[in-house]
């Protein structure tokens, strides 16, 4: 995977119309299929989504 296409929850949040980076935590309790960071280092610390997986969800919502 190329570090380019990976992406924070502020830029989750923008790419699906959310108001806040926050929303994105929502969204993962809310929605099973919504994709799993591929980064996680911890609740409170950073993660990092596909951008490629976050345009897939997008599209087949």
């Amino acid at each position: 995977m190329d570090v380019e296409d990976l992406i924070d929850a502020y830029t989750v949040a923008e790419r699906l119309g959310l108001s806040h980076r926050n929303s994105v935590a929502t969204y993962m309790n809310r929605y099973p299929d919504f994709p799993k960071p591929v980064v996680d280092t911890g609740p409170t610390r950073c993660r990092l989504w596909s951008r490629v997986d976050i345009d897939r969800w997008r599209k087949a919502r």
